[in-house]
């Protein structure tokens, strides 16, 4: 597996096949973990780091059984631009992609993410398309047994698996679906929502989680308490006010369509028509368009673009990306026209 076939597509293999979903786009399940004989991550030496990495890819020569085969990439010998595609597409963290001594391990269609040297030594995540959540744990569940078959892991009978921020003791286990919460938004729903979820242990984000902004209407929603509950109550409780959140975007969208009729469609449709034939766009004005275009696509107003075309398109503009597949580094300015170039090619629009 060639690391630039992952940095060139959008889409990993595991979402470019689903059929996508009009709310939930995509779940997460992380674990994280650490080995008991290395002091934890933020007193690690870079030396020691190299080495615990030197261990992970003795250990895919024993590599888990039934799962996808895993690659391991050191982070130090991409570029940096490289490294940015990866936290872009969420298979790295902004922390590992600025650690000094950092892999990830990566399966070929993008389902699984080991990476090495995060805050934890190790935090595993596992991607699923749409609200699949016990499909992704149980994946998790079979390479976290493959890590502990492997490693000493850090465990106290009393407190669970101990990591190194408190927050995550006990499971390890941070669990997360991305919703498109358009409706909600519009219909301004969305402040009065999002206190009832964070009263139930749950905790709302934007895209790229902690500390990012809800670009795009689109909301992550995860699991806050890893100490306490078991992993089976973590995921049924976040099932359950997901499944909730999905009935009450539906609302609010017929909602939106009964009460807003023609100036809807107006909307959606001028967003459309700036999106194809605008020659510089910049990043937030392109993803709030884009959400305009996707629910116009799930209310059926527009019907020669589909899902999965946007969902792609959230990746290609983004920054790191776009300097990418254009093999060069581009100014502000030039990223927005070259975004606007990519959208027009991929909405049909006039190039």
């Amino acid at each position: 597996m060639q690391i630039g076939t992952i940095l060139e597509r959008p889409l990993g293999p595991v979402f470019a096949s689903a059929p996508p979903e009009e709310v939930a786009l995509s779940t997460r399940v992380r674990l994280a973990r650490n080995v008991r004989d290395l002091p934890f991550q933020a007193r690690l030496n870079e030396e020691a780091a190299r080495r615990l990495i030197d261990r992970v890819e003795a250990a895919l020569a024993a590599p888990p059984p039934a799962e996808p085969a895993l690659a391991l990439f050191a982070l130090d010998a991409l570029p940096p631009l490289a490294r940015q595609v990866l936290v872009e597409k969420h298979l790295i963290s902004r922390e590992l992609a600025e650690a000094p001594a950092a892999a990830v391990l990566l399966s070929a269609d993008e389902r699984v993410s080991l990476m090495v040297g995060e805050e934890d030594h190790f935090r595993l995540q596992v991607f699923a398309p749409g609200l699949r959540l016990q499909e992704a744990y149980r994946i998790a569940d079979r390479l976290d047994d493959w890590l502990d078959a492997h490693f000493e892991l850090a465990f106290d009978d009393r407190f669970g698996y101990q990591t190194s921020c408190p927050t995550n003791v006990g499971t390890g286990l941070r669990a997360s679906v991305m919703l498109h919460l358009p409706g909600l938004v519009l219909t301004r729903q969305i402040g009065n929502l999002l206190p009832a979820i964070q009263k139930v242990g749950l905790a709302v984000r934007g895209v790229y989680g902690e500390g990012s902004d809800a670009e795009g209407h689109l909301f992550q929603v995860s699991n806050q308490i890893t100490l306490g509950p078991s992993e089976e109550e973590i995921l049924e409780n976040l099932q359950g006010v997901v499944e909730t959140i999905i009935a009450h975007e539906g609302k609010a969208r017929k909602l939106l369509a009964e009460s807003m009729g023609r100036a809807l469609e107006d909307r959606v449709m001028r967003s459309l028509g700036i999106l194809r034939y605008a020659r510089s766009i910049d990043g937030r004005e392109a993803m709030e368009r884009l959400s305009d275009v996707r629910l116009g696509i799930a209310l059926g107003l527009i019907r020669d673009v589909d899902l999965r075309t946007v969902d792609a398109l959230w990746v290609m503009i983004r920054p790191a990306y776009l300097q990418y597949s254009a093999r060069e580094n581009l100014s502000p300015e030039r990223r927005d026209v070259r975004r606007a170039d990519v959208i027009r090619r991929h909405l049909g629009g006039a190039l």
